[in-house]
Protein backbone atom coordinates (compact mmCIF):
# COMPACT_ATOMS: atom_id res chain seq x y z
CA UNK A 1 0.00 0.00 0.00
CA UNK A 2 1.51 3.35 -0.89
CA UNK A 3 1.89 6.53 0.90
CA UNK A 4 -0.74 8.05 -0.88
CA UNK A 5 -3.45 5.68 -0.31
CA UNK A 6 -2.46 5.60 3.22
CA UNK A 7 -3.24 9.29 3.53
CA UNK A 8 -6.69 8.75 1.50
CA UNK A 9 -7.63 5.96 4.66
CA UNK A 10 -6.84 8.34 7.53
CA UNK A 11 -9.63 11.06 7.09
CA UNK A 12 -12.10 7.67 7.65
CA UNK A 13 -10.61 6.50 10.13
CA UNK A 14 -10.33 9.54 12.10
CA UNK A 15 -14.53 10.17 11.96
CA UNK A 16 -15.09 6.99 12.87
CA UNK A 17 -12.85 7.16 15.92
CA UNK A 18 -14.42 10.23 17.12
CA UNK A 19 -17.88 8.66 16.39
CA UNK A 20 -17.07 5.41 18.62
CA UNK A 21 -15.69 7.80 22.02
CA UNK A 22 -18.87 9.95 22.09
CA UNK A 23 -20.49 6.10 21.87
CA UNK A 24 -18.67 5.48 25.04
CA UNK A 25 -18.96 8.74 26.49
CA UNK A 26 -22.72 8.46 25.71
CA UNK A 27 -23.24 4.68 27.68
CA UNK A 28 -20.98 6.05 30.38
CA UNK A 29 -23.25 8.98 31.23
CA UNK A 30 -26.46 6.85 31.37
CA UNK A 31 -24.58 4.31 33.07
CA UNK A 32 -25.79 5.32 36.62
CA UNK A 33 -28.84 6.09 35.70
CA UNK A 34 -28.67 2.12 33.89
CA UNK A 35 -27.93 0.71 37.26
CA UNK A 36 -30.07 2.95 39.28
CA UNK A 37 -33.25 1.35 37.13
CA UNK A 38 -31.52 -2.03 37.17
CA UNK A 39 -31.34 -2.08 41.29
CA UNK A 40 -34.95 -0.45 41.85
CA UNK A 41 -36.77 -1.77 39.21
CA UNK A 42 -35.82 -4.74 37.56
CA UNK A 43 -33.49 -6.63 39.82
CA UNK A 44 -36.98 -6.27 42.44
CA UNK A 45 -39.35 -7.34 39.53
CA UNK A 46 -37.52 -10.81 38.65
CA UNK A 47 -36.98 -11.32 43.09
CA UNK A 48 -40.96 -11.44 43.15
CA UNK A 49 -41.35 -13.31 40.43
CA UNK A 50 -39.26 -15.96 41.77
CA UNK A 51 -40.86 -15.93 44.96
CA UNK A 52 -44.55 -15.80 43.57
CA UNK A 53 -43.34 -19.29 42.38
CA UNK A 54 -42.75 -20.78 46.04
CA UNK A 55 -45.02 -21.18 48.74
CA UNK A 56 -42.21 -19.11 51.08
CA UNK A 57 -43.51 -17.52 54.09
CA UNK A 58 -41.44 -14.61 55.91
CA UNK A 59 -38.83 -15.99 58.12
CA UNK A 60 -39.42 -19.60 56.82
CA UNK A 61 -36.21 -21.84 56.18
CA UNK A 62 -37.59 -24.08 54.20
CA UNK A 63 -39.89 -23.83 51.14
CA UNK A 64 -40.39 -25.63 47.90
CA UNK A 65 -41.22 -24.51 43.92
CA UNK A 66 -45.37 -24.76 43.23
CA UNK A 67 -45.36 -22.95 40.20
CA UNK A 68 -48.20 -21.35 39.21
CA UNK A 69 -50.57 -22.69 42.42
CA UNK A 70 -50.23 -19.13 44.11
CA UNK A 71 -51.73 -17.90 40.78
CA UNK A 72 -54.60 -20.15 40.37
CA UNK A 73 -55.17 -19.84 44.43
CA UNK A 74 -55.81 -16.17 43.77
CA UNK A 75 -58.62 -16.39 41.58
CA UNK A 76 -60.56 -19.08 42.91
CA UNK A 77 -60.15 -17.08 46.79
CA UNK A 78 -63.16 -15.41 47.88
CA UNK A 79 -61.20 -12.58 49.56
CA UNK A 80 -59.20 -11.69 46.29
CA UNK A 81 -62.11 -11.63 44.19
CA UNK A 82 -64.17 -9.24 46.45
CA UNK A 83 -60.90 -7.08 46.70
CA UNK A 84 -60.80 -7.36 43.05
CA UNK A 85 -64.27 -6.29 42.51
CA UNK A 86 -64.53 -3.29 45.26
CA UNK A 87 -61.66 -2.08 43.60
CA UNK A 88 -63.14 -1.67 40.00
CA UNK A 89 -66.22 -0.60 41.43
CA UNK A 90 -64.68 2.11 43.51
CA UNK A 91 -62.19 2.84 39.93
CA UNK A 92 -65.62 2.72 38.09
CA UNK A 93 -66.55 5.99 40.17
CA UNK A 94 -63.18 7.74 40.76
CA UNK A 95 -61.73 8.11 37.47
CA UNK A 96 -64.78 9.49 35.69
CA UNK A 97 -66.03 11.71 38.65
CA UNK A 98 -62.08 12.81 39.34
CA UNK A 99 -61.50 13.72 35.81
CA UNK A 100 -64.99 16.02 34.76
CA UNK A 101 -65.27 17.43 38.03
CA UNK A 102 -61.27 18.53 37.64
CA UNK A 103 -62.26 19.45 34.34
CA UNK A 104 -65.24 21.56 35.64
CA UNK A 105 -63.18 23.04 38.77
CA UNK A 106 -60.55 24.36 36.14
CA UNK A 107 -62.96 25.93 33.90
CA UNK A 108 -64.29 27.80 36.86
CA UNK A 109 -60.89 28.91 38.16
CA UNK A 110 -59.61 29.51 34.83
CA UNK A 111 -62.25 32.37 34.55
CA UNK A 112 -61.53 33.82 38.21
CA UNK A 113 -58.97 36.76 38.28
CA UNK A 114 -58.66 38.41 41.76
CA UNK A 115 -59.24 34.89 43.37
CA UNK A 116 -57.32 32.46 41.03
CA UNK A 117 -55.06 32.19 43.22
CA UNK A 118 -57.48 31.56 46.50
CA UNK A 119 -59.38 28.83 44.65
CA UNK A 120 -56.23 27.44 43.57
CA UNK A 121 -54.82 26.77 47.04
CA UNK A 122 -57.99 25.69 48.05
CA UNK A 123 -58.70 22.43 45.75
CA UNK A 124 -55.35 21.71 45.38
CA UNK A 125 -54.76 21.34 49.54
CA UNK A 126 -56.08 18.03 49.95
CA UNK A 127 -53.10 16.77 47.27
CA UNK A 128 -50.98 18.55 49.72
CA UNK A 129 -52.09 17.10 52.76
CA UNK A 130 -51.56 13.84 54.58
CA UNK A 131 -54.06 11.49 53.08
CA UNK A 132 -53.70 9.42 56.69
CA UNK A 133 -54.64 12.56 58.34
CA UNK A 134 -57.72 13.34 55.64
CA UNK A 135 -58.79 10.27 56.17
CA UNK A 136 -58.86 10.79 60.07
CA UNK A 137 -60.34 14.42 59.79
CA UNK A 138 -63.12 12.30 57.39
CA UNK A 139 -64.27 9.60 59.81
CA UNK A 140 -65.00 11.93 61.99
CA UNK A 141 -66.88 14.17 59.34
CA UNK A 142 -68.71 10.85 58.76
CA UNK A 143 -69.37 9.78 62.05
CA UNK A 144 -73.45 8.48 62.72
CA UNK A 145 -73.51 10.04 66.37
CA UNK A 146 -70.78 13.18 66.76
CA UNK A 147 -70.45 14.04 62.90
CA UNK A 148 -71.48 17.23 61.35
CA UNK A 149 -72.97 15.19 57.92
CA UNK A 150 -74.77 13.29 60.53
CA UNK A 151 -75.81 16.46 62.11
CA UNK A 152 -76.78 18.13 59.10
CA UNK A 153 -79.56 15.08 57.58
CA UNK A 154 -80.74 14.84 60.99
CA UNK A 155 -81.63 18.60 60.85
CA UNK A 156 -83.27 17.70 57.51
CA UNK A 157 -85.61 15.83 59.43
CA UNK A 158 -83.75 12.46 58.16
CA UNK A 159 -82.20 9.55 59.79
CA UNK A 160 -78.57 9.49 60.82
CA UNK A 161 -76.60 7.40 58.13
CA UNK A 162 -73.79 5.19 59.06
CA UNK A 163 -71.62 5.46 55.99
CA UNK A 164 -68.43 3.31 57.08
CA UNK A 165 -70.75 0.75 58.96
CA UNK A 166 -73.53 0.08 55.86
CA UNK A 167 -71.68 -2.44 53.50
CA UNK A 168 -73.57 -1.30 50.52
CA UNK A 169 -72.08 2.79 51.39
CA UNK A 170 -68.37 1.58 52.33
CA UNK A 171 -67.01 1.62 48.43
CA UNK A 172 -69.16 4.70 47.41
CA UNK A 173 -67.91 6.69 50.71
CA UNK A 174 -64.55 5.37 50.20
CA UNK A 175 -64.62 6.87 46.16
CA UNK A 176 -65.95 9.85 47.48
CA UNK A 177 -63.25 10.40 49.41
CA UNK A 178 -60.96 9.45 46.44
CA UNK A 179 -62.65 11.81 44.50
CA UNK A 180 -62.51 14.45 46.73
CA UNK A 181 -58.28 14.08 46.65
CA UNK A 182 -57.86 13.76 43.00
CA UNK A 183 -59.64 16.71 41.75
CA UNK A 184 -57.33 19.41 43.10
CA UNK A 185 -54.30 17.80 40.95
CA UNK A 186 -56.28 17.17 37.62
CA UNK A 187 -57.53 20.65 38.57
CA UNK A 188 -53.78 21.93 38.03
CA UNK A 189 -53.06 19.66 34.99
CA UNK A 190 -56.74 20.98 32.73
CA UNK A 191 -55.41 24.79 34.09
CA UNK A 192 -51.92 24.23 32.20
CA UNK A 193 -53.98 23.14 29.57
CA UNK A 194 -56.40 25.57 29.33
CA UNK A 195 -53.48 28.35 29.84
CA UNK A 196 -51.91 26.65 26.35
CA UNK A 197 -55.21 27.64 24.41
CA UNK A 198 -54.42 30.24 22.28
CA UNK A 199 -56.97 32.93 22.46
CA UNK A 200 -56.43 33.39 18.79
CA UNK A 201 -58.88 30.16 18.18
CA UNK A 202 -61.51 30.85 20.65
CA UNK A 203 -61.67 34.49 19.15
CA UNK A 204 -61.85 32.67 15.70
CA UNK A 205 -64.60 30.44 17.14
CA UNK A 206 -66.55 32.95 18.28
CA UNK A 207 -66.60 35.07 14.66
CA UNK A 208 -67.29 31.82 13.04
CA UNK A 209 -70.65 31.81 14.49
CA UNK A 210 -69.88 29.84 18.12
CA UNK A 211 -71.42 32.19 19.85
CA UNK A 212 -72.01 30.47 23.36
CA UNK A 213 -68.86 29.72 25.58
CA UNK A 214 -70.91 25.87 25.61
CA UNK A 215 -70.25 26.22 21.64
CA UNK A 216 -66.50 27.04 21.92
CA UNK A 217 -65.83 24.75 24.28
CA UNK A 218 -66.90 22.04 22.42
CA UNK A 219 -65.73 23.09 18.78
CA UNK A 220 -62.15 24.40 20.19
CA UNK A 221 -61.61 24.05 24.05
CA UNK A 222 -62.39 20.21 24.65
CA UNK A 223 -60.50 18.87 21.25
CA UNK A 224 -57.47 21.04 22.57
CA UNK A 225 -57.53 19.31 25.91
CA UNK A 226 -56.86 16.13 24.50
CA UNK A 227 -53.33 15.42 25.64
CA UNK A 228 -54.12 16.86 28.77
CA UNK A 229 -57.53 14.75 28.98
CA UNK A 230 -55.53 11.16 28.27
CA UNK A 231 -52.68 12.16 30.61
CA UNK A 232 -55.18 12.86 33.30
CA UNK A 233 -57.47 9.73 32.71
CA UNK A 234 -54.33 7.40 32.84
CA UNK A 235 -52.83 8.96 36.28
CA UNK A 236 -56.74 9.30 37.47
CA UNK A 237 -57.24 5.39 36.99
CA UNK A 238 -53.55 4.63 37.94
CA UNK A 239 -54.32 6.31 41.83
CA UNK A 240 -57.82 4.94 42.03
CA UNK A 241 -56.33 1.27 41.34
CA UNK A 242 -53.44 2.16 44.09
CA UNK A 243 -56.35 3.03 46.99
CA UNK A 244 -54.78 1.97 50.39
CA UNK A 245 -54.43 4.90 53.12
CA UNK A 246 -58.34 5.24 53.23
CA UNK A 247 -58.80 1.68 53.67
CA UNK A 248 -56.75 1.05 56.50
CA UNK A 249 -57.31 4.34 58.30
CA UNK A 250 -61.56 4.35 58.02
CA UNK A 251 -62.64 0.15 57.56
CA UNK A 252 -59.34 -1.70 57.81
CA UNK A 253 -61.15 -3.88 56.00
CA UNK A 254 -63.96 -4.96 57.48
CA UNK A 255 -67.04 -5.51 56.51
CA UNK A 256 -66.07 -6.50 52.79
CA UNK A 257 -64.31 -3.16 51.99
CA UNK A 258 -60.98 -5.26 50.74
CA UNK A 259 -59.09 -3.52 47.83
CA UNK A 260 -56.15 -4.92 45.85
CA UNK A 261 -53.65 -3.42 47.95
CA UNK A 262 -55.06 -3.87 51.07
CA UNK A 263 -55.68 -7.35 50.56
CA UNK A 264 -51.97 -7.91 48.90
CA UNK A 265 -50.64 -5.84 52.54
CA UNK A 266 -53.04 -8.29 54.89
CA UNK A 267 -51.18 -10.98 53.22
CA UNK A 268 -47.60 -10.50 52.91
CA UNK A 269 -47.23 -8.24 56.23
CA UNK A 270 -50.00 -9.66 58.33
CA UNK A 271 -50.29 -13.37 57.49
CA UNK A 272 -46.44 -13.44 56.29
CA UNK A 273 -47.21 -15.50 52.78
CA UNK A 274 -45.03 -13.59 50.84
CA UNK A 275 -44.79 -16.20 48.09
CA UNK A 276 -48.49 -16.02 47.30
CA UNK A 277 -48.64 -11.60 47.77
CA UNK A 278 -45.89 -12.14 45.63
CA UNK A 279 -48.51 -13.89 43.08
CA UNK A 280 -51.03 -10.78 44.16
CA UNK A 281 -48.32 -8.17 43.26
CA UNK A 282 -47.76 -9.30 39.57
CA UNK A 283 -51.73 -9.86 39.35
CA UNK A 284 -51.70 -6.22 40.49
CA UNK A 285 -48.94 -4.59 38.28
CA UNK A 286 -50.12 -6.45 35.31
CA UNK A 287 -54.01 -4.85 35.66
CA UNK A 288 -52.53 -1.82 35.97
CA UNK A 289 -50.44 -2.07 32.79
CA UNK A 290 -52.59 -3.50 30.79
CA UNK A 291 -55.39 -0.76 31.85
CA UNK A 292 -52.72 2.45 31.04
CA UNK A 293 -51.48 0.79 27.91
CA UNK A 294 -54.85 0.40 26.92
CA UNK A 295 -56.49 3.88 27.89
CA UNK A 296 -53.07 5.42 26.44
CA UNK A 297 -53.95 3.40 22.98
CA UNK A 298 -57.66 3.97 22.85
CA UNK A 299 -57.54 7.63 23.72
CA UNK A 300 -54.44 8.56 21.10
CA UNK A 301 -56.02 8.07 18.42
CA UNK A 302 -58.82 10.53 19.64
CA UNK A 303 -56.72 13.20 20.57
CA UNK A 304 -55.40 16.18 18.72
CA UNK A 305 -52.20 17.41 19.19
Amino acid sequence: MSVTDMADMAPAARPRSLEDRRLRKGILFALPAGLLLLAIYIVPLLVLGGFSLTDYRLGALNWHFIGLENFAHAFADPVFLRALRNTVLYAAIVIPCGIFLGLGVALLVHGRKRTRGFWEFAYFLPVTATLVAMATVWQFLLHPTLGPVNAAITFLGFDPVSFLGNPKLLIPTLALIGTWQVVGFNMVLFLAGLTAIPKDLLEAARLDGAKSPIDRFLTVTWPMLGPTTMFVTVTTSITAFKVFETVAVLTKGRAGSETLLYALYLEGFDYSNTGYAAALTLIFLAIVLVLSIGQTLKLEKKVHY
